[in-house]
């Protein structure tokens, strides 16, 4: 490996052993930059797809970004999805949310719980099978979690009795949840492997292991995912009545 000219005299100056511990040092500085770009970048992502795209559900609002925040907690694992659930809820709440505190808390709940779940699986398991299953997880986690938050939580927001908001549960906040759970699901069986190499082309992160597949598998799994993406948006449009939002209303 050629160093700089002004790179190789400040090592031969060094002490020996010194040019390579300084050479690691500044290596894990430099992976670390790359790190935070990237997910800041994911977190600019996410929260442009809230923004941009929402679905409204009566008092109730679907956007993609959980999906995005998975994929970049599947790639840096569940502590960047963590960092990211908080940050995005945050700038939405300071930017165009007009749901309050109980928004803020509803949004980093379901994110959370969708993200950290995926990536936590993912991490141990990086395969198809651990991204499947990850993902599985994923819906199951995020559903119940959310369920549990609109029985403490949706009352006080929408001014409503405990008992008022539990027969909606059947009617209207399971299907959302599970329908918003699924639909993040779909993208992000389409969106990781895209995203993930054109970080890996663009050299903001080291390559790592990821799920082999067959074409055979691509394909159908591509196939699914749209599939699920479209049932989704027609039980959302047509089953509970939603309206496409364009940025932020």
């Amino acid at each position: 490996m050629c160093l700089p000219a002004s790179q190789a005299d400040f090592l031969l100056a060094l002490p020996p052993g010194k040019g390579f511990l300084s050479m690691k040092k500044s290596t894990k500085i430099n992976e670390r930059t790359k790190k935070i770009v990237c997910i800041s970048m994911f977190c600019a992502a996410a929260y442009i797809i809230s923004f941009c795209f929402p679905i409204k559900v009566q008092f109730l609002t679907f956007d993609a970004k959980d999906s995005i925040i998975a994929i970049g907690g599947m790639f840096f694992g569940p502590l960047a999805a963590l960092t990211m659930s908080v940050i995005v809820p945050i700038l939405e709440f300071l930017s165009f949310s007009d749901t309050g505190l109980y928004g803020l808390i509803m949004n980093f709940l379901s994110s959370a719980a969708f993200s950290v779940t995926a990536s936590l699986v993912y991490k141990y398991r990086r395969r198809m099978s651990g991204a499947t299953l990850g993902i599985i997880l994923a819906v199951v986690t995020m559903t119940s979690v959310m369920m549990v938050a609109n029985l403490v939580i949706t009352p006080f927001y929408v001014s409503m009795p405990r008992e008022t908001v539990a027969k909606m549960i059947p009617t209207l906040l399971l299907p959302f949840n599970l329908t918003k759970s699924l639909l993040n699901s779909a993208l992000v069986l389409l969106l990781y492997k895209p995203l993930t190499r054109a970080i890996r082309d663009a050299r903001l992160a080291p390559a790592k292991t990821a799920p082999k597949a067959s074409p055979k598998t691509t394909v159908i799994t591509v196939a699914c995912a749209i599939l699920l993406l479209l049932a989704c948006i027609y039980v959302y449009i047509f089953v509970l009545k939603g309206t496409i939002g364009f940025f932020g209303k």
